[in-house]
């Protein structure tokens, strides 16, 4: 089955490269130039990955990665962003939106592709897992309908959130580094930083509430997600 890629760029050779080299690897690609035409092609098609770039002549990609994780038609469908934008707070912010990866221009296309295939396999592998729930206390997780609930109530989190709590309860009473974290989660360390663990913990925390707890820093080391919380 092809595999159909969205791109959003604005920058009529790098488009053109992308296209042509996607286009060998056998996926079908369309390609928008602007927001609003990447958002009727997505009304009228589907799609298995979205390749957006960051600046854009009305407006940022940013802003359409939040639109596509706050639909239910589109929030499972992986995201990397691409920008020519060497910025920290910006790979946060996407990060933290539910994008998968961030690659920064100038860029390998030969690396692209591997993150693109890696991205999308993540995605293949865990569709084919059907995984039991975990509970520890009023905490109950759902690996399956990827659903998380304290007490009954049902907590919110994004799709990387959910994926950094999952590796560190399937892995419990263990202690991972960063980069042990950043490998399993995002499949890779090279182009994201540490701070972005620790982002992502804290925001963990909060949203866990009192559950929060059972996340521990190791100083030096990384985090363990604690068999009894503390």
């Amino acid at each position: 089955m092809t595999l159909n890629i969205l791109v959003l760029e604005d920058e009529p050779d790098i488009r053109k490269t992308l296209e042509y080299n996607l286009s060998r690897e056998g996926y079908k690609v369309i390609s928008a130039a602007s927001i609003e035409q990447a958002k009727t092609f997505i009304k009228s098609d589907t799609f298995s990955l979205f390749l957006l770039d960051l600046m854009l002549p009305d407006g940022s990609g940013l802003d359409l990665c939040k639109m596509l994780k706050g639909n239910s038609e589109t929030e499972s469908v992986p995201i990397i962003i691409l920008t020519a934008k060497d910025d920290e707070i910006d790979k946060i912010v996407g990060l933290e939106l539910g994008a998968d990866d961030y690659v920064t221009k100038p860029f390998s296309v030969r690396e692209l592709i591997l993150r693109i295939k890696s991205v999308l396999k993540r995605g293949t592998l865990k569709k084919d897992i059907v995984e039991i729930e975990r509970q520890f206390g009023g905490l109950k997780i759902n690996p399956d309908s990827h659903e998380v609930f304290i007490d009954s109530e049902e907590i919110s989190l994004t799709a990387l959130e959910f994926r950094l709590l999952k590796e560190l309860v399937d892995k419990r009473g263990r202690v991972q580094s960063r980069d042990q974290l950043l490998t399993e989660v995002w499949g890779y360390s090279a182009e994201v930083t540490t701070r972005t663990v620790d982002t992502h913990i804290k925001r963990l925390r909060e949203k866990l509430g009192s559950m929060g707890k059972y996340i521990q820093t190791i100083r030096g080391v990384g985090y363990k997600f604690s068999r009894t919380p503390d």
